[in-house]
């Protein structure tokens, strides 16, 4: 039997706990009035996320804590690493509008591949990039409610295909504050959400 992928946006509240922290921290909000939306089993959000989201219907709340080795995995030392300074430049001056710390900066690996990378630390000769995902090494706690659920129609379901193929956000997030934290805000089609892969 065909699996039906359905057409579900959410209002939520995403919390995280930085190391040594006693109080959890909010770091990404949607409304109902900008929800995150998404298709199931189009593979473009969290495995986790979307298995606890599947048996809700509009109107139902959620309140789930996804550990971190479902979601993004420990942070990897070795994604951390400079990369000469004048690898950002543009008409020969420093990028300093777009490499500062904290930003989500696109960048293109030898095939062509687009990923994103965080910047760490700005210096005088390098900068410190990390190409672990934003939200690596930490559990995400989601609270919110479903505001809609139906199922998808084949435009819709083509449209996520070809945004997730241009390595944008892949799941159509419109969130107020995706990112939460100085990531882009939209400037270079990276969502930043906790979701996404």
């Amino acid at each position: 039997m065909a699996v039906q992928n359905d057409y579900m946006t959410v209002a939520y509240r995403l919390y995280v706990r930085e190391e040594g922290e006693d109080e959890e921290l909010l770091v990404e909000m949607c409304t109902k009035d900008k929800p995150f939306r998404f298709i199931t089993h189009l593979g473009c959000v969290l495995p986790a996320f979307e298995e606890a989201m599947e048996p809700l219907q509009a109107g139902d709340e959620f309140n789930i804590v996804i550990p971190k080795e479902k979601a993004y995995g420990d942070v990897d030392d070795a994604r951390i690493f400079d990369v000469p300074k004048d690898v950002f430049t543009v008409d020969g001056k420093f990028d300093a509008e777009n490499i500062y710390e904290g930003n989500i900066i696109p960048l293109q690996d030898t095939d062509g591949q687009p990923f994103s990378a965080t910047v760490i630390e700005v210096k005088p000769d390098a900068v410190t990039i990390d190409l672990n995902h934003p939200r690596a090494g930490q559990d995400l706690h989601f609270r919110g409610v479903v505001v809609e659920k139906r199922e998808a129609t084949a435009d819709e379901i083509t449209g996520m295909v070809n945004m997730m193929a241009h390595d944008t956000c892949g799941c159509d997030c419109g969130c107020d504050d995706c990112g939460g934290h100085g990531h882009g805000h939209g400037k270079h089609d990276h969502c930043g959400c906790g979701h996404c892969h």
